[in-house]
This record gives structure tokens, C-alpha cells and sequence, in this order.
């Protein structure tokens, strides 16, 4: 059967002595993987088609099996400027990673095209990397069930005097359940509010977003130690990214 898509470039990987595969975050069809002949050639037609986050309209047959093979390919946006700047490339290769772990072969998967499309866009117009990034992780969390409880205390229960969250706990607490909370693991209302306001922020519609260095600081510890305790996915590429942004973050203010 021929297939029409719009898809995204999330993993590509070489196969055999000229071929390539790719992994494709689609509006139709969720994620997908496409054979691709020759893509390692030099004068491939298709070699552009298979680089990390481009976004192009696919047309490839798929059979009985897993795998379709590439017809051609229309690219929509090359996102050049993401592969050239390193810092972009590390932001924009984790995102990739983390929505090629949370989507399943087939599984519906528009919404998450959507905001993986309006990501890269956000990167490129200049937009903070850190936080966009974390809005990012937000939408994925929301999406697989495994976001952190915030308009009720994740220790008590009670809706009332939310004073703050704890990422060990996995969201906000009450005023008498963060003071027994360990300073390590928690943070005030303000970042509860934050976190509420990135838990409603389509990133299609983002506007500029500022945040205070020490507030940068306090949210990546959160979204962090979050992801490690309870979503536990580490990523190839977080490495990386983790000395990066803590090498960005020391020199703000320089």
C-alpha cells in the first residue's frame, strides 16, 4: 500500500553499505519507520530527506511488514540551523529521542506531531532552548499519563493551601506535608505556578518566555529529578545535554 505523509525525521540510522532508515513522527500515522535506498550515496536524491528533524511530506510503499521503503519526498522544512549550532543540535536531539521513546509504533500521534513541529520552529526563531524544551517534556508527561499531580497534595489529598511541589513526590504539597519535605527535593509556589501555566501552554502558541537565571535553575532541577524518579527513561542524548546546560547556566550572567 502507498502511504502520504507528513512526518518529521526523529532517528535516522544507517542500514547496509548505502541505505539508510528512518523514524518518522507523522500527523497521520504516529510513528513509522522507511527504508531508504541509496540515502548514503553522494548524489542521493534522498540523502537531505533522512537528516534529523526535517519535516517533509513522505511517500513510500509499505507491504505485509514493518518497514516501508521511500517513493520520494517533498521537504517542508530542512531546519538546517538546528543541525549547525551545536547547542541547538543538543536540544533538538534530545527532544527527538525523548518523543521516538514516548510514542509507539502506529500509535496515534498528531497532537504530539504538532507540538514536536512547533518545538523545532520555537528553537529556530531564538526562543529559550532550556525552557522550551521543558514545555516540551510537560506535553510528553501529559500525554503518557505520567504528569505531576498539581491542584492537589500527592501526599495528603487535600485541594486547599497548596504551598509548593516535590518532585520525589511527584507534584504539589500542602503547606504541612512541604514542610516535611526535604529541602533537596522541593520547591515553593511560585514554581507550582509555573508549572501549572507550562501545563496549559500549547507550545503552537508560545510568545516570548523570560524566566530569572535561579528560576531556570530551580526548574531544571524539578523537571530533572522528576523525569529520573518517576517517568525513568534515560536518554542517550541527555548526557550531553545535562553538561551543556549546566556550562550555560553558570555563565547567564556573564
Amino acid at each position: 500500500m502507498l502511504y502520504r505523509v507528513e512526518g518529521i525525521v526523529i532517528r535516522s540510522m544507517d542500514y547496509g553499505e548505502g541505505n539508510k532508515i528512518i523514524t518518522l513522527c507523522t500527523k497521520s500515522h504516529g510513528k513509522v519507520g522507511v527504508l531508504v535506498r541509496g540515502a548514503k550515496k553522494v548524489r542521493s536524491r534522498h540523502a537531505a530527506a533522512t537528516q534529523l528533524f526535517t519535516y517533509g511530506e513522505y511517500v513510500f510503499f509499505r507491504g505485509m511488514g514493518h518497514i516501508g521503503t521511500l517513493n520520494s519526498c517533498e521537504i517542508l522544512e530542512g531546519h538546517h540551523t538546528l543541525r549547525e549550532q551545536l547547542h541547538l543540535a543538543a536540544y533538538a536531539s534530545y527532544a527527538a529521542e525523548l518523543v521516538d521513546r514516548a510514542l509507539q509504533d502506529e500509535e496515534a500521534g498528531g497532537a504530539m506531531f504538532d507540538q514536536l513541529h512547533a518545538y523545532l520552529e520555537a528553537l529556530e526563531a531564538g526562543k529559550d532552548a532550556q525552557v522550551t524544551t521543558h514545555l516540551l517534556e510537560m506535553k510528553l508527561w501529559q500525554r503518557t499519563g505520567v504528569g505531576p499531580q498539581l491542584y492537589a497534595c500527592v501526599s495528603c489529598g487535600r485541594e486547599d493551601e497548596l504551598a509548593g511541589v516535590g518532585w520525589r513526590l511527584g507534584g504539589a504539597l500542602c503547606r504541612a506535608c512541604l514542610m516535611r519535605e526535604h529541602d533537596q527535593y522541593k520547591a515553593g509556589p511560585a514554581m507550582l505556578t509555573l508549572l501549572r501555566q507550562f501545563e496549559k501552554t500549547d507550545l503552537r502558541r508560545l510568545g516570548n518566555v523570560t524566566l530569572k537565571p535561579e528560576t531556570k535553575l530551580r526548574l531544571r532541577a524539578f523537571m530533572r529529578g522528576y523525569m529520573d524518579t518517576h517517568v525513568g527513561v534515560r536518554l542517550k542524548s541527555q548526557q550531553f545535554l545535562d553538561q551543556m546546560e549546566k556550562y550555560d547556566l553558570a555563565n547567564l550572567d556573564e
